[in-house]
């Protein structure tokens, strides 16, 4: 009996190694779940009673950002990715560019507000993490996929609050966190050697502190172009190959 249910489980883990980018698509197929249950129960509330909720998932991105960006070692490192990448993303008009893509969308999904605040707010929250990395690299070196699935139900059940909250950018968030994850994983054998454990922390410090932006996007408090610091994430794990 033991023996028939252990070639079971490994006849069940050869098969999800052998789907390519099993974990990438479970964690998609988990958002779109999650974000379709948010958005039922969004449209059974008035709007003016998801205010607070908005509000109070402001505060919690905020807070998770502050615990990303506490963690960094090298404060330096941070400061330096968020105005390098701060930089290059004004130069080359990122925010803009996505702005536009927002306004089409909404208009094709006739006038669907806040696409944009949506969309932006779920793929930092699902894409930032180590999470993503770490578990992008296990599979893509040809492990069993263990974090990502364990992340496709935290982003799920996330999912679920965010959209209810946020409205329609949420589950289109689920096509950046699979290219990206997909990427990372097709790459992992390339990337491996620039993605220490250092590089990853202070990625996920950087990351932290576009949340911390989003939040205070999401409470009014003013306007942070964050889409135009995404190029810090990429210099964060340059700057700690270069000099750490």
């Amino acid at each position: 009996m033991g023996a028939s249910r252990a070639s079971g489980e490994v006849f069940v883990l050869d098969i999800i190694t052998s789907i390519p980018l099993f974990g990438s698509l479970t964690n998609a197929f988990c958002i779109i779940c999650g974000s379709l249950a948010g958005l039922a129960l969004r449209s059974r509330i008035p709007q003016k009673i998801l205010e607070l909720p908005v509000q109070g998932m402001a505060l919690f991105i905020i807070t998770l950002g502050v615990g990303m960006a506490i963690k960094t070692e090298h404060p330096l490192a941070v400061i330096g990715s968020i105005a390098l990448g701060s930089l290059a993303g004004e130069l080359v008009g990122i925010e803009a560019a996505f702005e536009r893509l927002s306004s089409r969308i909404e208009k094709r999904m006739g006038g669907a507000k806040n696409f944009s605040s949506g969309f932006v707010t779920a793929s930092l929250m699902y894409c930032t993490g180590s999470m993503a990395v770490l578990g992008s690299f296990e599979e893509g070196l040809g492990g069993y996929p263990s974090l990502l699935l364990a992340k496709a139900l935290l982003d799920g059940l996330i999912s679920v609050a965010m959209a209810a909250s946020l409205g329609f950018g949420v589950p289109f968030s689920s096509i950046s966190v699979f290219v990206y994850q997909a990427a990372l994983t097709l790459a992992a054998g390339w990337l491996q050697p620039f993605m220490s454990e250092a590089a990853v922390t202070e990625m996920s410090a950087t990351g932290g502190l576009m949340l911390m932006a989003i939040g205070i996007n999401l409470l009014g408090l003013m306007k942070i172009r964050i889409m135009n610091m995404l190029p810090g994430l990429v210099f964060a794990v340059l700057l700690v190959k270069l000099f750490l």
